[in-house]
């Protein structure tokens, strides 16, 4: 008889139950609150929202409501600090995402600490090993929100580098985003998000490892332990790490086209360009990486109702116009894919279906091509046809009949995958 799969809740996972409840155990709020108010101040410095210098006259406050020119109202209402050791600037939608990565940046650094320290005391190479893990887990809400450091309150040109690299996997410009910088607040907040759920996951199926040696670790003994390392644990591993990337550059590449575009004056084409093709295939993506099992439930569970047919049909369709070619009138309409593209490269007329990418030939557009393109598409497309068997792979073969619910669906005895399919 197999072992019951583990599976926390995706409710708890979303706010972080494991993560919270391991620093309220290991009396490290203190330390998270430390390390948030650190990350804050050294984002203000850098971002050009607190600048230390001598200035004449005494204490002044100022709220600003809005500019004449009514550009960038994302900024208002906005405080304005003035003191004679230098000036305070609190633009709205950029103080509100750097509280919010701040916050992400102090739960996951205390992590690392705390596992770090647990990591030091233990001897044993099995304990060692996890908690290795574990560190590095913890590190990653940090070091993502550090590639971008002030990027998300900069309220000048004088940015970090961090903005070309987010322009980059945005399909943008720096100068674009510098002038709607509340896109680069968005991004911080997303994807430190996104590995703090990383994190919460990673708690969730190493705590009972810990729990007799580290106190902040729960005593349960719901989670299994960890199977060993093989090839297909490090395939499903690199493959679920590139989709979230992937996916989630690509959800908010939608989000930087609204810098560009206005979504009240934007045409049919170009948003089904932003909900299928997007936020569907790059938000499944995302989805599926991070909770297999999830995903694969929410298309299997209810297999004959209308709406959990249309979800692989859509991301089939998503699949095909990003990954393929759509003919000249869908083209110019802004339904476009890697054909189109690949056209527009090789300097076919528009009449083909040719459509310019963003990108001229190098790094950046092979990076685009390969991940958010071809690697989102073809996921997209697989899952639409056999969810019950990529999903179930994606997953590893810890659950109960899911290897041999995936060699069935495979084979094509699998009635209700096959409905879904079609």
């Amino acid at each position: 008889m197999s072992e019951p799969r583990y599976s926390p809740s995706l409710g708890r996972t979303l706010v972080l139950t494991e993560v919270r409840g391991y620093l309220r155990r290991s009396h490290a709020r203190g330390l998270a609150a430390f390390v948030a108010v650190a990350y804050a101040l050294g984002s203000m410095v850098l971002g050009g929202m607190l600048v230390l210098a001598r200035y004449p006259g005494g204490y002044s406050f100022l709220v600003l409501r809005g500019n004449a020119l009514g550009l960038q109202p994302w900024n208002y209402p906005g405080i304005l600090i003035e003191a004679p050791w230098g000036f305070v600037v609190l633009p709205f939608a950029a103080t509100l995402s750097m509280i919010v990565v701040s916050v992400g940046v102090g739960l996951g650094m205390t992590v690392a600490v705390l596992l770090s320290v647990h990591l030091i005391r233990a001897r044993r190479a099995g304990a060692g090993r996890t908690a290795a893990s574990g560190a590095i887990a913890g590190l990653t809400p940090a070091m993502i929100a550090l590639v971008t450091l002030g990027a998300c309150c900069s309220t000048t040109a004088a940015a970090t580098a961090g903005v070309g690299l987010v322009a980059q996997a945005s399909g943008s410009s720096t100068t674009n985003l510098l002038l709607n910088n509340w896109y680069l607040g968005l991004f911080q907040v997303v994807v430190v998000y996104v590995a703090l759920i990383a994190q919460e996951m990673l708690l969730s199926l190493y705590g009972t490892l810990f729990a007799a040696g580290d106190p902040g670790f729960a005593r349960s003994a719901a989670a299994p332990p960890p199977r060993p390392i093989d090839r297909r644990a490090l395939a499903t591993g690199a493959l679920r790490i590139a989709l979230v990337a992937a996916g989630v550059t690509w959800v908010l590449t939608a989000f930087a086209d609204w810098t560009t575009v206005s979504p009240g004056a934007a045409g049919l084409g170009v948003w089904f360009n932003w909900v299928l093709e997007h936020w569907l295939v790059g938000g499944f993506a995302v989805f599926a990486a991070l909770a297999p099992e999830s995903a694969r439930a929410s298309l299997l569970s209810r297999a004959s109702s209308v709406q959990h047919r249309a979800i692989p049909a859509s991301l089939l369709i998503g699949a095909w116009t990003l990954g393929g070619w759509v003919p000249p009138p869908l083209a110019g309409m802004g339904v476009e894919g890697f054909g189109n593209e690949l056209l527009g490269l090789l300097g076919a007329p528009a009449t083909f279906g040719a459509v310019a990418p963003v990108f001229g030939a190098g790094w950046t557009l092979g990076f685009q091509w390969a991940f958010q393109y071809l690697l989102l598409a073809g996921f997209a497309g697989w899952v639409a046809l056999r969810p019950r068997a990529v999903l179930g792979w994606l997953a590893g073969p810890s659950g109960t009949g899911l290897r041999e619910a995936a060699v069935a669906d495979l084979a094509g005895h699998s009635s209700s995958a096959a409905s879904v399919g079609r």
